[in-house]
């Protein structure tokens, strides 16, 4: 009678678990990973991948500042929720970032804001600053290759 209840208790356990870690990994399955995104961090890679003419170029203070620009492009385009702890996917339409728009728009601001920067160095600046991204997990495949590389073959600039 003892090791019926016994192995009785050991099924109930393990039926609990199993509906408890299904549950969670639907639910974990469902919202959007966790990424995150730490200023200094990305000034710090940007700033030391740069080509050294950038580099001789550009101040820490000025990488900075064009990141920011940057990040209020992307969040004017919905890609920088405040509320990203446990959010459900919700980009259900592919958002392409044309790098050729990206530098335009970074290089109007730019001057707006009295940065006085190269047309090369915004490039540079910008195409390191989607590495970051990408190398963090905040931006998903390139669908215009139909393939996905590792981070390590996609940056060649």
């Amino acid at each position: 009678m003892a090791a019926a209840l016994i192995v009785l208790a050991v099924v109930l356990v393990l039926a609990i678990a199993t509906v408890v870690v299904g549950r969670e990994a639907h639910r974990l399955d469902a919202v959007a990973p966790r990424t995150a995104y730490v200023l200094d961090d990305a000034v710090v890679f940007v700033a030391e991948t740069l080509p050294p003419v950038s580099q001789a170029r550009l101040t820490l203070g000025e990488v900075r500042q064009l990141l920011v620009l940057h990040l209020d492009r992307l969040g004017g385009k919905g890609l920088t929720p405040n509320d990203v702890v446990d959010r459900r996917q919700d980009l259900f339409v592919p958002l392409f970032v044309d790098e050729t728009d990206e530098i335009g728009y970074l290089l109007g601001v730019a001057t707006d804001a009295g940065i006085a920067v190269e047309d090369v160095d915004v490039a540079a600046v910008l195409t390191r600053h989607l590495h970051y991204l990408d190398l963090i997990g905040a931006i998903g495949p390139d669908l215009r290759q139909g393939v996905v590389l590792p981070a390590t073959e996609k940056f060649s600039g």
